[in-house]
């Protein structure tokens, strides 16, 4: 049989539902945004470090409600009363710790949204009382929202989450490359994200098939050298 080759295909990141792996260390976050509404006040704050499926459950919660997603850094006053017409998630709200136009724009959308009956969903990587918003009546919005957190993968959703980096570049490593790397990488969703990267980027310079010999080339490459005495 040919050996399958690496080819440079554009990455198509798959944000469905049925694309979203449910374990442990996600299942209380999936159900929290999966009950939608009647969250605490009708507010709920998702966080999680990098990668964890913030952006995924969001799109999720989207699908599901209609409702539309907007980034934080993006916000301006104006767009309050549009947005506000429907269920809104605004994703990274910490990136506007320093940006006071910003907050102001989500302290008004966060006012119309709730006056009008519907819900909001936030994100951030920290717990909310981490944000340092420099409003604070927003800051302390945020704080009083339900909280729900993403934890860091187990060992099944890490090898959920390079399964689905692997379809997402169109990439299908040899059965035994999956589980070779869950036992040796660095436990975090970024680490995950880099080594596919670079096994994809490795695989087509090479013109080969993602195989363990290549995962294990890049994984000891990544190694501190001994110490010798």
């Amino acid at each position: 049989m040919a050996e399958q080759l690496s080819f440079d295909l554009p990455v198509r990141q798959a944000l469905g539902r049925e694309d979203f792996f449910v374990s442990p260390a996600n299942a209380l976050a999936v159900a929290m945004v999966e009950g939608v509404p009647p969250w605490s006040g009708g507010r709920l704050v998702l966080s999680g470090p990098a990668r964890s499926g913030k952006t995924h459950l969001t799109h999720v919660w989207a699908a599901e409600t209609g409702a539309q997603i907007v980034s934080a850094s993006s916000l301006r006053d104006e767009d309050a009363p549009l947005l506000a017409r429907g269920p809104v998630a605004v994703e990274d709200v910490p990136e506007i710790a320093r940006d006071m136009t910003a907050q102001k724009a989500l302290f008004h959308l966060y006012n119309l949204v709730l006056s009008e009956g519907h819900a909001l969903l936030l994100t951030g990587r920290l717990d909310p009382a981490l944000w340092q918003l420099g409003l604070p009546d927003l800051q302390s919005r945020m704080q009083s929202a339900q909280h729900v957190a993403l934890s860091p993968p187990d060992d099944a959703l890490l090898m959920a989450i390079l399964t689905k980096l692997f379809s997402d570049r169109q990439l299908a490593p040899k059965p035994d490359v999956i589980p070779y790397l869950v036992a040796r990488m660095d436990r975090t969703f970024a680490a995950a994200e880099a080594i596919v990267e670079r096994l994809d980027r490795a695989a087509l310079a090479e013109g080969r098939t993602l195989t363990r010999v290549l995962a294990a080339r890049l994984l000891d490459s990544d190694s501190p050298p001994e110490e010798t005495e």
